[in-house]
């Protein structure tokens, strides 16, 4: 099997995605997707990947992601490993569509069938215009419309809570401390904004009890002492989980932080590959890895991260709160790893622009969602999307290199 072409999709509903499609002179498609910085993603694909992909010769997700090691950058998580993330997923779908097994077959399982989800109470605007994780890029709009959970459980929580508790949701995620560490640059929180975030706990917590886990989203906004303030003053409200405190490669300070407090704590969407993940295991600093499995590299790297954490004891419960291709990777991956825990969704994407782009969604019942059996991830791009106003185009063909 040969590449012959590389083509890229944006699609203007969402700016911050890029599809990236694998053709091959069998005639198969490998679909992938990165989220974030499209534009210098989608450059990275056709000016550094695509020469060194087209008319390779069995191009296996092993050999190339070694070949698409920088020697300059190899540490970081920027554009180039988004990248090389997506160009990775799509192999893993050929593989899939060439031997007709679903990824979660070629990882080994499945474990099991369907596994729990919880929601992220994002709207359907969220984080779709820069890269920036603050409130600026939330999205808000103006009322409570359909599916916009992120205005819901700032302005009405209970009421949020309530309706997904209806809907069979048995666990969500909220923010509600981002703009106050807006205002102190992470270094503290005051009683007022401290008090206004409890608040919105607490409405949760009196509509539905402890009946849904709840997910506390720190985005990594804070300084050690101040995330501790905050884990203490939750401890009543007993969170599932407090999600990324601080940063993740600040592994010394998480594992400090950790002793300090009796809340477990999520982190790894931002953390690059294993090597990445490796301090905080050791350090006994997360007690479930939310890896990014296009962020870290793609599925062979994220499959490595899953068996590292495996190794140590900490179950794993990947992000998604980007694209469709990735809510199907995750799904895979979490149902053929033996510590998979949980799968993030956010319904304010699955049930608005997700279905627009693509066809193959995973199947999602109430509080679950179901491994997909279709060959390679399941997921495919709508035949409408391109060429048309929907989306930009980029194709890198091999009878252009020769």
């Amino acid at each position: 099997m040969r590449v012959t072409a590389v083509e890229t999709i944006r699609p203007r509903i969402q700016s911050n995605l890029c599809f990236v499609r694998l053709h091959t002179d069998t005639g198969l498609t490998g679909l992938g997707e990165s989220f974030f910085g499209a534009p210098a993603v989608e450059t990275h694909i056709h000016e550094t990947v695509a020469p060194l992909l087209l008319g390779m010769d069995d191009p296996a997700p092993q050999r190339v992601a070694a070949l698409l090691t920088p020697y300059v950058g190899y540490q970081g998580g920027g554009a180039e490993l988004r990248g090389n993330g997506a160009i990775d997923i799509a192999l893993w779908d050929l593989i899939g569509k060439a031997t007709d097994l679903p990824l979660a077959r070629l990882l080994g399982g499945p474990v099991r069938d369907r596994i729990r989800t919880y929601n992220t109470c994002a709207g359907g605007r969220y984080v779709s215009t820069t890269t920036r994780q603050n409130s600026s890029n939330w999205g808000l709009p103006t009322d409570a419309g359909e599916y916009e959970d992120l205005y819901a459980f700032l302005h009405h929580p209970a009421r949020l809570a309530r309706e997904l508790s209806d809907e069979g949701t048995r666990g969500m995620k909220i923010w509600p401390f981002d703009q106050a560490a807006e205002e102190s640059n992470g270094t503290d929180i005051s009683p007022r904004a401290l008090a206004a975030g409890l608040d919105i706990v607490a409405a949760i917590r009196a509509e539905v009890g402890f009946e849904m886990d709840l997910m506390i989203e720190l985005h990594g906004l804070w300084t050690r002492t101040a995330a501790a303030k905050i884990a203490r003053a939750l401890a009543e409200f007993r969170p599932y989980w407090i999600e990324d405190p601080l940063r993740p490669d600040a592994a010394d300070a998480l594992g400090v932080l950790r002793a300090e407090i009796d809340i477990p704590i999520a982190t790894g969407e931002t953390c690059i590959g294993r090597r990445g993940f490796l301090p905080l295991f050791q350090r006994g600093a997360v007690d479930v890895a939310t890896l990014d499995i296009g962020w870290t590299g793609g599925i062979t790297e994220a499959a490595k991260i899953a068996s590292l954490a495996d190794a140590y004891s900490v179950p794993i419960a990947p992000h998604d709160c980007t694209g469709p291709v990735s809510l199907a990777v995750a799904t895979h991956l979490v149902c053929s790893q033996p510590n998979g825990l949980l799968q993030e969704t956010a319904r304010s994407f699955v049930r608005t622009w997700y279905p627009t782009l693509v066809e193959g969604l995973p199947e999602l019942i109430p509080g679950e969602i179901v491994v997909p059996t279709a060959p390679g991830h399941g997921v495919h791009v709508r035949d409408n999307l391109v060429p048309d106003d929907l989306a930009t185009q980029r194709i890198s063909r091999l009878s252009d290199q020769l």
